[in-house]
């Protein structure tokens, strides 16, 4: 009968990393005989000793993603002290990080959680662009790190999607004399909205473009100049009314805009989003 076999995976973190590794060796083998066994969130020395008592009671091999670095140093020891075979799964290819790359390890733990947090952050604000996209459910304004107003073809949707990426919640609110804005949008604070606006002759040029790519006649009433002026001064009359920060897209990127309104939330306190 064959010798029970156990692998003890130690880390100062979750553990996933070493459990995934430990399953990929055993998995050339005949992995039914070796058991796992595991030993997360290590924080001193004590939590060392328990792994170690256990991992010298039989035929053991302790696998281990730590990076603080007393704790490697003490685990090594203690290890090599028992006669216990300790392999450290992390720590060579960040010493070879530092010897390739000239760059200096932060040494702490649980920092892949953080940035899968920042990741569904960021997963969370897209699915919230998308559903307030073009003025839709109105009641969720008052959720919105920023709402973006304006005529039509002034990278509304665009912009929302790009800071969404950032990790903002960002809604946008197409501006048509012929509908009223919702309730909703006057009950923001006036720095929650930032207005886009665009020369008559950038915007009679997109829309002509959107037209003759949706197989429409270009002389549509949307985009007739008289109508381009009407809508544009209407979007003035609410941007005035609401007070909010307004920026001119006619040249500029989304990116740039972008930037821009950053650059409005950092100057009201909220930072900017990386």
């Amino acid at each position: 009968m064959n010798k029970r076999k156990v692998v003890y995976v130690v880390s100062d973190s979750v553990g996933e990393t070493a459990e995934l590794t430990v399953k990929a060796v055993a998995a050339q083998f005949n992995s039914s005989y070796i058991e796992i066994h595991h030993k997360s969130y290590v924080q001193k020395t004590e939590d060392i000793d328990e792994v170690i008592t256990d991992a010298k009671q039989g035929n053991s091999i302790i696998a281990y993603t730590i990076v603080i670095p007393f704790l490697k140093k003490y685990l090594d020891e203690r290890a090599r002290e028992e006669g216990i075979t300790a392999i450290d799964l992390i720590n060579p290819l960040m010493e070879a990080f530092v010897q390739q790359f000239k760059m200096d390890p932060k040494c702490e733990p649980r920092l892949m959680r953080k940035l899968d947090a920042n990741y569904f952050r960021r997963v969370k604000a897209i699915e919230f662009a998308v559903k307030y996209d073009d003025g839709r459910e109105p009641q969720g304004l008052k959720r919105a790190d920023i709402v973006l107003i304006g005529i039509s073809r002034t990278s509304k949707t665009p912009l929302s999607i790009y800071l969404a990426h950032k990790g903002l919640n960002v809604a946008n609110i197409p501006l048509v004399p012929e509908v009223a804005p919702s309730d909703e949008l006057f009950e923001l604070p006036r720095n929650v909205c930032v207005g886009l606006v665009i020369s008559p002759d950038k915007l009679h040029e997109i829309r002509m473009e959107r037209l003759k790519s949706l197989g429409l006649t270009t002389q549509a009433n949307y985009a007739n100049l008289d109508r381009i002026l009407a809508e544009l001064d209407y979007a003035e009359k609410i941007m005035k009314r609401l007070g909010c920060p307004v920026i001119d897209v006619s040249n500029k990127a989304v990116e740039e805009t972008a930037d821009l309104i950053l650059a409005i939330l950092k100057k009201r306190g909220d930072g900017v989003y990386e």
